[in-house]
């Protein structure tokens, strides 16, 4: 028996009575009208009546027969496969589009999301394979339907449901489980026109199977537009949910390094970023911490609001150089995989930072160069190289964080090049004025209308006067990084540096709103002291007065140290990490010297990962790639980085001797967002999509579902012949008097 798409619409078979009740009025119509030469026709009828009367009843049946076929057009029949195997039509084609992104691993009670949509999946092969031959079964996820044809973006693909199909698809089943990827919908929908192209005599039932988090769903517009090119291929559109509720989840979603110096033996500091993305408050969340192998005492978070982040510091310390990991993670909730996070730490032995000084004696460089590195215990990771200023342009200056020059009278056109490609490419540079400055040359050569490296246009040196009767300090700071560390001190150690002596800016310089320049510390009397800019992606700080105790009392006073430690932390480059930076399922391309390795690479998954499903643990398996040179460079690629954690790359150098390289891999924490859309708010967001939307516990087959022969197209052509037919023998059964009386 056929079954309908809109069954619904069957109740106007009752059109039916129509054409009945028409020819019924028609009959009632006639009036009895006595008439003797009626006689003779009367006899004449009387020999043609039987006749008369079938062309009648077969003009009734043809008109009711086409308000039938109208109304089975419009409810769109679909023929049991065995039916339309004789009219060889049966072809249907079961597509399965599952999300396997990592939301999908939501637990509650004894199931998951993904293991109810294991059921529903096995549900429908088990049923489409018993309903005979000429069906076909696809199997997508949607982590795996960006990919090209060559990499088997489907784990089945227009595989015949055959009597081993059930087994089959049991086994690739049972060796799937939820991604760590955030993969959405939308390459799955795309995927179905790519593999597949338009249906030609092939009947498709599609099946979406989701969690349907809002943060995909909630204004689907490119979702919509893409489903909506489905409609003229009629597939049937099925939505599958495969969660019961939205249930409260917490996530890392950032574990990052602070400015500072980043070298071995000196202590660094790192934030950690969680996010509720429950409806509830969290109170004493713990988070634990880990430095390579040692446990660290974990940081307790108070409280966090519901969708909102708290972040908090914490300290480490490696005393070795290298690549360091760290790892903090949470208590397990209904989602585990986002709540590990992952960085990796490169510590070099030391940072080395050019000191440039435009005088013979170096005063001010000496001055700057104990406080970078005073020596002794104390260590700060800093190496300072004091030179002259001709090696800013005879050098290379690619290995410096960050570039100090005091007291500088001339540079050549070339080393201005160099200081300012420096900054461009993400240097830090730090100017410190003195005796042998020159405002016009940092003027015009430096500042050069604020296209120039230099922050501000400057004045002429002015002596600051001495005010007894004023106890403001000489030193007026903000809240800036480089003097935050004094904040809220009342017996601050830059309460007792003098100034003497300084530049002033140029007469009526002020920085504008949208100036890249910003006053960050003045002189009591008003006057700008230190000046920042932001320079291509480096920053630059001016401070217009000496390093040395020459203009000034503050090289010997403690406060000194600081401030330099802090300016050295401000203007270093971003610390070197891949902590936050490289996401699940982006391929590793690893680059490094051809000179200094041999062309080979062997490439370690993470081992002792999260636990993705109950019992399955990821392994550390190794995979081999040979390297490919290219001129200078040897590199290689590894595209399976599909689950997080710390990835090494072990090298051999030409001389035998092994290295590590070492990445760090994390989840893109926002899938972790478990608010869902109903089916209610799916139809109000999507008005041009027909789709029948289903629980995953309380999916029902319908018949509908095996049809395998539409049969609206042949009740189409069935209906222009009727109507033919009853044109003809409409015309037949009526009277025409013959054209040369008619005429008359």
């Amino acid at each position: 028996m056929p079954s309908f798409v809109h069954p619904g619409l069957l109740w106007g078979l009752g059109l039916l009575a129509v054409p009945v009740i028409i020819h019924l009025i028609n009959l009632f119509r006639h009036r009895r009208v006595e008439w003797a030469a009626m006689e003779f026709l009367l006899v004449s009828q009387k020999k043609s009546r039987r006749w008369i009367i079938l062309k009648q009843l077969l003009l009734l049946l043809l008109r009711m027969l086409a308000v039938a076929a109208v109304v089975f057009i419009v409810a769109q029949p679909l023929l049991n496969n065995q039916w339309g195997a004789l009219l060889g039509g049966s072809k249907t084609h079961h597509i399965v589009l599952w999300d396997d992104s990592f939301s999908m691993s939501d637990h509650w009670a004894d199931t998951t999301a993904f293991a109810e949509a294991k059921k529903v999946i096995r549900r429908i092969g088990s049923q489409a394979a018993a309903q005979g031959q000429g069906r076909s079964f696809s199997l997508i996820r949607f982590s795996r339907a960006a990919l090209p044809a060559d990499s088997k973006p489907a784990d089945l693909l227009a595989v015949p449901l055959d009597g081993e199909f059930a087994n089959r698809l049991s086994g690739v089943l049972d060796n799937l489980s939820v991604s760590e990827t955030a993969a959405g919908p939308l390459a799955a929908i795309e995927a179905v026109a790519r593999l597949f192209g338009a249906p030609e005599g092939e009947n498709r039932v599609i099946y979406l199977i989701s969690d349907f988090r809002a943060a995909q769903w909630q204004e689907p517009a490119e979702l919509e537009r893409r489903l909506a090119e489905w409609k003229p291929w009629g597939a049937q559109l099925h939505f599958v949910d495969c969660v019961s509720a939205a249930r409260d989840n917490l996530a890392i979603t950032a574990l990052r390094p602070q400015p500072g110096t980043l070298a071995a033996g000196v202590e660094l500091f790192l934030e950690v970023s969680v996010k509720n993305f429950g409806t509830n408050l969290v109170r004493e969340l713990p988070v634990r911490l880990r430095q390579d192998d040692s446990q660290l005492p974990s940081l307790v978070v108070d409280q966090i609001a519901p969708g909102a982040t708290e972040t908090r510091r914490f300290p480490v310390n490696f005393p070795t150089a290298g690549q360091h990991r760290v790892v903090a993670d949470l208590e397990s909730d209904p989602v585990a995989i986002d709540n590990f996070r992952y960085a990796v730490l490169d510590l070099p032995l030391s940072v080395p930072v050019l000191i440039v000084d435009g005088a013979p004696q170096a005063t001010d460089a000496r001055f700057l160069a104990l406080a970078m590195a005073p020596g002794g215990t104390v260590r700060t990771g800093i190496d300072p190289v004091v030179e002259t200023p001709s090696y800013l342009s005879s050098k290379p200056l690619d290995k410096f964080q960050a570039i100090y020059l005091a007291n500088i009278e001339n540079l050549d056109q070339p080393a201005i090049d160099a200081l300012e490609n420096f900054a461009r490419a993400g240097g830090g540079v730090a100017f410190f004025l003195g005796e042998l400055s020159s405002s016009r040359f940092f003027n015009e050569s430096l500042y050069r209308n604020g296209a120039g490296v230099f922050p501000l246009p400057l004045g002429n040196p002015l002596d600051l006067l001495v005010d007894r009767l004023n106890k403001t300090p000489d030193l007026d700071v903000s809240d800036h990084p480089i003097f935050s560390v004094f904040a809220g001190e009342r017996n601050s150690f830059l309460g007792t540096v003098t100034v003497e002596r300084y530049f002033s800016a140029a007469r009526g310089w002020k920085p504008e709103a949208d100036s890249p320049a910003r006053i960050i510390a003045r002189l009591r009397n008003g006057a700008p002291l230190v000046v920042e800019r932001k320079f291509g992606e480096g920053k630059v700080v001016a401070v217009l007065t000496t390093a040395a105790p020459v203009w000034n009392n503050w090289g010997p006073n403690p406060s000194f140290v600081i401030t330099l430690l802090e300016l050295q932390a401000y203007l270093a480059s971003p610390p070197r990490t891949t902590g936050d930076v490289h996401m699940v399922g982006v391929p590793w391309k690893l680059e490094v010297e051809a000179a200094a390795y041999q062309p080979r690479v062997e490439f370690r998954l993470p081992a002792g990962g999260p636990v993705t499903t109950p019992g399955a643990a990821l392994s550390g398996e190794r995979v081999t790639v040979d390297g490919t040179v290219s001129g200078a460079v040897l590199s290689a690629t590894l595209t399976d980085t599909d689950v997080s954690g710390i990835y090494e790359a072990e090298l051999t150098g030409v001389g035998g001797e092994a290295e590590s390289r070492r990445l760090a891999v994390n989840v893109a924490a926002e899938e972790g967002a478990l608010a869902t859309v109903d089916a209610s708010q799916l139809a109000a967001s999507m008005p041009d999509v027909n789709f029948e939307f289903h629980a995953a516990d309380s999916f029902q087959w319908t018949s509908r579902d095996v049809a395998g022969f539409s049969l609206s197209s042949g009740l189409l052509y069935l209906l222009a012949a009727l109507l033919i037919v009853e044109q003809l023998l409409a015309y037949s059964a009526s009277y025409h008097p013959p054209a040369r009386e008619a005429a008359r």
